[in-house]
Order: C-alpha cells, then structure tokens, then sequence
C-alpha cells in the first residue's frame, strides 16, 4: 500500500479529520504527527504532511444546509415489552409512551442518515447522554433522559439547521 493510500485510509477512520479537510481548517503538520504513528513512517511526517494536502485538494468542498423537519418531544417514555407499541425500538430494546422517564425527540421531514449523525454529534457536544437512537425513512429519534428532554430538542433544531452536505 502506498503512504498516500494508507493516508487517506487513516483519514477515513477518523470522520472528524475527513470533515476538517474538506473544510480546508486543518494544520497538515500537525494531523501528519497525529497519524504518524498508525502510518508507520517514524518521524517523517512531511510526507504525510504531502499526501495529506493533496488528499484535500481532492475533497469537495465542506458545505451546511439546514433540514425542513419538525421537531417535537414525547415524554414518559421507557423499555417496553411489547415492541408493537414502541416509538423506537432498537434490536430487543423498545421504547414506548407511557413506560418511564425518558423523553423522545423526533424529528420528521427532510432527515437522513447524515442529518441523524450531525444530531448525534451535537448531542454528544452539548453532553446529552442518548440512551436510544435510530433513523428510517425520514425520522430521526432519540430517547434521552427526561432532564435533558427540552435543551436536546433545542439541539437537534440546532444541528439540523447545520447539516453537513454530502461529499459525493
């Protein structure tokens, strides 16, 4: 495998250094010292540094759009035994109303796999513990607790407002 190759191999395993060069905002050197080690190249990172920069020239460029989805909050949910009734349900694990404490945000409309990663990227941010999350066909949902209920809706607007554009 090449050191080019293998860049941009270690660059994809790392979505946040993938988005940081298409937003042409990252310092070469440095991310070349950060993969060095998996790269295999000792101290030699200018080479790194190199492939690299010429990785981003490929890149299409990093753009936001905003969703068109509604975001709403569904309180008291909690594990169901019968998933036949569960907002979301997550291999064996259902959620479903009025079975607990957690609160549900769903966003439905214009929601898509990307639109689901950037809510869960600012959700982690914000320091929001998801409990459960999942996205089909235009919804996103995401069980929280219930004190974190009204600022996560504030998040998900917030995210899907500044959804990346996908780099195809």
């Amino acid at each position: 495998m090449s050191l080019a190759e293998a860049t941009r191999n270690a660059v994809r395993r790392r979505p946040f250094l993938l988005e940081a060069l298409r937003a042409d905002v990252v310092n070469y050197t440095a991310a070349a010292r950060f993969l060095a080690d998996e790269i295999d190249v000792g101290d030699d990172t200018d080479a790194v540094s190199t492939a690299l920069s010429r990785f981003a020239d490929e890149l299409p460029t990093y753009e936001i759009g905003s969703r068109d989805a509604r975001v709403t909050m569904r309180s008291g949910l909690g594990r169901a035994d019968d998933l036949a009734d569960s907002l979301l349900v997550v291999g064996d694990a259902g959620f479903a109303p009025d079975s607990g404490s957690l609160t549900g945000v769903i966003a439905a409309g214009d929601v898509d796999c990307v639109a689901f990663s950037s809510v869960l990227s600012r959700l982690v941010a914000e320091d929001v513990d998801v409990v459960a999350a999942g996205v089909a066909e235009s919804l996103v949902v995401v069980v929280v607790e219930r004190r974190d209920g009204a600022n996560a809706v504030r998040f998900v607007e917030d995210a899907l407002d500044a959804v990346p554009e996908r780099g195809d």
